[in-house]
């Protein structure tokens, strides 16, 4: 398995002596002062210690605008800290009214998640195969590690909603947060408004790498390929439509298999992909027709908005826990497995099920894309049918498929003998 951010944290800090974040006058600074992950503190905190701190400001609502809406609001434990609503985007704000414009994804099963690269090389010695944007967090892959993620929504005015990262720090200092914060990184930490920043932050990145919460393997699955435990034969059939190239082909972009480094599967490739999905017409923010979320190439993210070619593309969420979620895609446009089972196969077949009609009749695909960037979607199985043709999967072999989705839940208990 990949080294994990927790390891290298561990690692890391178990290496480095309690220093002071500056060399003396007459010595250039350490080069490794300048890392992201590089131990500035006159004392270094434990990874116990970071990981509390960072537990404590997840479930903390007094960091919000609101004093009402904390991380967990959103990421819900007993959700696989996704969702515990089926609305299709959750609500925040100073009175928690606000929309906002993409769903809550889970935050299990981010720890090998790549940063962002256009150009994108599993580590299989090779390079000729170049998988293309690959990589980062958010649904866009904008945020390049587990801290840079974090700020996003305390900022963002339809989530947590601080004005800036001093209101941020101001309610840290002032709450009941204040001197579990100082112990952990000092008295002295609200005098360095940087360091209490970025520590503030790492510590919810180091919280959310704590395996027992956050990557726990324990689903049937799990159990599964460990050889502890039997599917039965609609979760056996399941898997094998799964994985088949010419029905699911489920498993080309959710990987199901154990590495060839022996790494339990993530069930996403971290790639970003436009599946056209349909537009929600429930969404505040559709209600503007010009309005579109392009994903890789915009709204929320602007550095590659140039690239038509992206636009569309959202990251390949894992499949992990996704019989806890009630709803499913970017724009939470779906409410069910079966819908979402039923839109792959049929999106080509069948289109008129999933899409409007234009004023002429015919059916507007692709209806939440720019007119002219149709070609940007995925036509690989199951989407390689025309319309009239039969469907990928029918409705037994759905089922089965959505039966072995269901071992992906952790959380199985393994019955002794």
């Amino acid at each position: 398995m990949k080294l994990t951010l927790s390891l290298l944290f561990a690692s890391l800090l178990a290496a480095c002596q309690p220093q002071h974040a500056s060399a003396p006058a007459d010595k250039p600074a350490p080069a490794y002062l300048k890392g992201a992950y590089a131990p500035t503190l006159k004392r270094q905190p434990s990874v116990a210690e970071m990981t509390a701190m960072g537990r404590a400001m997840f479930f903390e609502p007094s960091l919000s605008v609101s004093g009402k809406m904390s991380c967990a609001s959103c990421h819900s434990p007993e959700h696989a800290y996704g969702p515990p609503n089926g609305l299709a985007v959750q609500l925040g704000g100073p009175e928690l009214k606000d929309a906002g414009t993409r769903a809550a994804p889970s935050l299990r099963y981010l720890q090998n998640a790549p940063a962002f690269t256009e150009h994108f090389h599993d580590d299989d010695g090779d390079d000729s195969v170049d998988a293309g944007p690959t990589g980062g967090r958010n649904w866009d892959g904008r945020a390049q590690s587990g801290h840079e993620q974090a700020l996003t929504p305390l900022l963002a005015a339809h989530e947590m909603g601080n004005r800036d990262t001093a209101t941020v720090l101001a309610k840290l200092k002032q709450g009941p947060l204040a001197a579990q914060f100082r112990q952990t990184y000092g008295n002295d930490i609200f005098d360095q408004p940087d360091e209490a920043l970025r520590w503030a932050l790492m510590s919810l990145e180091v919280f959310q790498e704590s395996p027992t919460d956050f990557y726990p393997y324990t689903s049937k699955y799990d159990g599964f390929l460990r050889k502890q435990v039997q599917l039965n034969a609609q979760e056996l059939r399941g898997l094998a439509l799964f994985n088949d190239e010419t029905k699911g082909n489920c498993a080309s972009c959710h990987i199901s298999r154990i590495s060839d480094g022996g790494a339990f599967p993530q069930f996403t490739d971290y790639g970003l992909i436009n599946i056209g999905v349909p537009r929600n017409g429930k969404l505040p923010v559709n209600a503007d027709p010009s309005y579109f979320d392009m994903g890789l190439c915009g709204p929320d993210r602007t550095d590659l908005k140039d690239h038509k070619e992206y636009c569309g593309a959202f990251k390949t969420p894992t499949l992990r826990n996704i019989a806890l979620r009630k709803v499913f895609f970017h724009n939470g446009s779906f409410t069910s497995l079966e819908q979402v089972l039923r839109f792959y196969v049929q999106r080509d077949t069948a289109p008129q099920k999933w899409y409007p009609k234009n004023p002429d009749g015919s059916v507007h695909k692709f209806d939440d894309l720019p007119p002219g960037l149709e070609a940007n979607v995925n036509v690989e199985a199951p989407f390689d049918r025309q319309k009239g043709q039969a469907p990928a999967l029918n409705e037994k072999e759905i089922a089965d498929v959505i039966a072995f989705l269901k071992t992906l839940t952790d959380g199985y208990v393994i019955k002794k003998s």
